[in-house]
């Protein structure tokens, strides 16, 4: 009450005759005011460059998960490929090239011969060119009994080359069993034969 009286009879144009304790009031109030006004207009600049750096780590934080995500997903991928590109040389390596391909025959015929069959045809087709392999069939007529037809079929699976026996029809003979089937055997394509192939797929240019 006594502060409320006093504030009543000051003279605001002469604060020198102010009591001591209305002068320590106004410099508390002029003290808060500053620093509210310093915190108004410096501390809020402040505020919103830690907003936008805040905001700038956020996204950095998203960018930097999307690319782990990516390089675990590419060593994933790279590790399939190199299992797909193992794989692929694996069977390549069952695939004979140009210069095997007398001794593969001289195989599927020496399988059947160790099983006793009689060979009644034994025909090796042309080849056809697919992609970057070749196919030749061979038309095969066997004479035997059951066991050694099946056996040759096993044996024919399990050359190192890779042989398939195809439309395979089996009828009565004279003496055993006639075993008809068309063999077909596969190899790639070497870099002339492949070179070919590009040049024979490029649109040839018109003359003028």
């Amino acid at each position: 009450m006594k502060l409320v009286e006093e504030l009543k009879h000051i003279n605001p144009q002469n604060p020198g005759s102010w009591p001591w304790l209305v002068k320590i009031s106004a410099f508390v109030v002029i003290f808060v005011a500053v620093v509210v006004a310093g915190a108004v207009f410096d501390w809020q600049g402040q505020w919103e460059d830690y907003s936008k750096a805040k905001a700038k780590e956020g996204k950095l934080k998203e960018t930097f998960l999307i690319k782990k995500r990516q390089a675990i997903n590419l060593d994933l991928i790279k590790k399939q490929l190199l299992e797909t590109q193992q794989s692929f040389g694996a069977l390549l390596k069952q695939l004979p090239n140009k210069s095997e391909m007398d001794a593969l025959l001289t195989d599927i015929n020496q399988a059947g011969l160790g099983r006793g069959l009689q060979f009644d045809l034994f025909k090796p087709g042309p080849e056809a060119v697919t992609g970057v392999l070749t196919v030749q069939p061979i038309s095969l007529k066997v004479e035997g009994d059951y066991d050694d037809i099946g056996k040759f079929a096993s044996d024919i699976s399990q050359l190192p080359r890779i042989v398939t026996l195809n439309n395979i029809s089996i009828t009565p003979s004279a003496k055993h069993l006639s075993m008809s089937a068309t063999a077909k055997t596969y190899r790639y394509l070497d870099e002339a034969e492949l070179a070919a192939q590009r040049n024979k797929a490029r649109p040839r240019r018109r003359r003028r």
